[in-house]
């Protein structure tokens, strides 16, 4: 797999292969980043990171601050390597394990928070959890199937949603 865009755009990464992870393919990838504009700064979740691509993409259009979890030992290793040789180890944190027990024991809040979990295993209720964890002004991401259906709450309003076949990308303002 490799960045798109930023200062490692064309920099290829470390990716696993199965079941257990489902890599966003470059096109969804660029819409989502597209969307988000200009995140030099800002701090970003990437809560079921899988390949890490996210956590990548976003470390290399300058997000300050990557936190990337996975509970999948095999994509933990191939994030960590990649970690390694794209030399970002101190902007990308691997954080290995289920992305709510950590959630649950972190008071860390992010300006842009991505959801895609891995589709066969969705959760939406604890998904729909997670989003506590969007600073207020920021922006939650989800990559969900067509189908799938979210139940935001009232301090989110729906800012943009577009399908892209087998996934739909849904971006969420947090207005207080």
């Amino acid at each position: 797999m490799r960045i798109i865009a930023g200062s490692l755009g064309g920099r290829n990464f470390n990716s696993t292969h199965g079941h257990r992870t489902h890599p966003m393919s470059d096109k969804i990838r660029g819409a989502l980043f597209n969307a988000l504009g200009d995140i030099h700064g800002l701090s970003v979740l990437d809560a079921y990171a899988g390949t890490g691509a996210i956590a990548f993409e976003a470390a290399s259009r300058g997000a300050s601050r990557v936190v990337a979890i996975d509970i999948d030992k095999l994509a933990q290793r191939a994030i960590g390597e990649s970690i390694a040789s794209l030399g970002v180890e101190d902007q990308v944190t691997l954080v290995r394990g289920a992305a709510k027990s950590w959630i649950r024991k972190s008071h860390e809040q992010f300006d842009i928070t991505v959801f895609d979990p891995p589709y066969d295993d969705m959760q939406l209720p604890v998904i729909e959890r997670l989003n506590s964890i969007t600073k207020v002004g920021g922006i939650a991401v989800y990559s969900l199937p067509p189908q799938a259906r979210l139940i935001m709450p009232d301090n989110f309003e729906l800012i943009q949603q577009k399908d892209y076949g087998d996934a739909t990308l849904s971006f969420y303002r947090r207005t207080s």
